[in-house]
């Protein structure tokens, strides 16, 4: 599992660095190559790449240790009452709402720089109903979680997924304990759910969802991404 770790961080950054170099260099040569690192499509892009490295690696490992049967060995089992998880993941989103009012939430996060225009809206959006959530699931409540749970019983290992999935976003959220509290308690909600329904496509299904009402939600209140300088406010 460290060894994967490693591998996933220097692929993220190997693939972020590798797309920004590529962006400047094809399309933006005489600007500062800071200005091409921080685009959102470059990160995103970067992101995605690693992402379907990662998980080629994490697909031959698991291959190798279960004879070739890795949706099985990943626990996958599509749930037949799918839309159920769907709802959940709605359901998860509205009820932590609340935390937005009572936990100190920084006014500006890196995350908000992801929204200055319509089309990085829309990047983001699409990166973070269809492509993160399957990430990430395949990662923590597939990989993680089942070698954690092995070795320490469920609930220690619930806890330290949960805590590795919030690590993961904490940059992302200025590294203000309350926004990241709130996706503490999400990874907590989906590893509880991986480990008793044994099923990551469920919880895919409700991570997906939980993100698309995010997403919807800032699509109604700026008009469409049509009025972008809301998130600023």
């Amino acid at each position: 599992m460290l060894g994967l770790t490693v591998i996933t961080l220097i692929a993220m950054f190997g693939c972020v660095l590798g797309t920004a170099y590529f962006v400047h260099r094809r399309f933006s040569p005489s600007a500062p190559f800071l200005e091409s690192l921080k685009r959102p499509e470059v990160i995103v892009g970067g992101q995605l790449l690693a992402y379907f490295l990662v998980l080629l690696v994490m697909y031959a490992i698991v291959a190798s240790q279960t004879n070739g049967r890795v949706l099985e060995g990943i626990r996958w089992n599509w749930p037949q009452n799918w839309g159920l998880y769907l709802l959940a993941g709605v359901g998860l989103e509205l009820c932590l709402v609340p935390f937005a009012y009572l936990l100190p939430m920084p006014k500006h996060a890196p995350i908000d720089d992801f929204f200055r225009t319509a089309r990085d809206a829309y990047v983001l959006s699409l990166f973070g109903v269809f492509f993160a959530p399957l990430f990430e699931e395949l990662f923590f409540r597939g990989f993680v979680y089942p070698v954690l749970a092995r070795r320490l019983r469920m609930i220690p290992a619930i806890v330290l997924t949960a805590l590795a999935f919030a690590s993961i976003h904490a940059s992302q959220l200025k590294y203000s304990w309350g926004p990241v509290l709130v996706i503490f308690l999400v990874g907590v909600t989906l590893t509880t759910v991986r480990a008793l329904k044994k099923s990551v496509a469920a919880t895919v299904l409700m991570h997906m969802a939980y993100n698309g009402t995010i997403f919807l939600a800032a699509y109604i209140a700026t008009s469409g991404f049509r009025h972008m300088e809301k998130f600023n406010q």
